[in-house]
């Protein structure tokens, strides 16, 4: 399923303000969310935004290097949700697809990682459909949530 990142939000938990990427999939009306640590969700919205920060971030530092030795990135694959011990939650499971010099490969990687790359590359990014159904909440949860950019010096 194609999907497109919608936003990157904050939500309020028991634990704290949790960054949240939010997919929005093509010719659906929910959206996946996936949580995520403060400096990946930061990463993927300089990322979306185009901001150059002038020192390369850890996800430019790695482009630049896949780009230097011929690499480029193809697509995001979110292809699985690990369940947690305790049969809740779990966690996500992405695949860098990539195109080298030697061929093509796929890579595993964090959502957050991926998309952060995905970000900066407007490489297509793909959900399965178990990973959809599976991780699928209703839209309007997240629409209200603040962006990332606009709590981002709070932390």
């Amino acid at each position: 399923m194609d999907a497109a990142i919608d936003a990157v939000r904050v939500a309020g938990t028991p634990q704290g303000p949790v960054p949240v990427v939010v997919l929005e999939v093509e010719d659906e009306d929910d959206v996946v969310p996936i949580f995520i640590g403060f400096n990946e969700a930061v990463s993927i919205d300089r990322g979306l935004e185009a901001e150059d920060i002038g020192r390369p971030l850890t996800h430019d530092l790695l482009l630049d290097v896949m780009e230097e030795l011929g690499s480029r990135i193809e697509r995001v694959v979110v292809s699985e949700i690990e369940t947690g011990a305790d049969g809740r939650g779990g966690t996500y499971i992405a695949d860098l697809h990539l195109r080298t010099p030697r061929g093509e490969t796929v890579i595993d990687a964090r959502p957050s990682d991926s998309l952060a790359l995905a970000a900066r590359t407007n490489a297509p990014i793909e959900i399965t459909e178990d990973v959809f159904e599976d991780g699928r909440d209703d839209r309007e949860k997240f629409e209200h949530l603040e962006s990332i950019r606009d709590v981002s010096g709070e932390f």
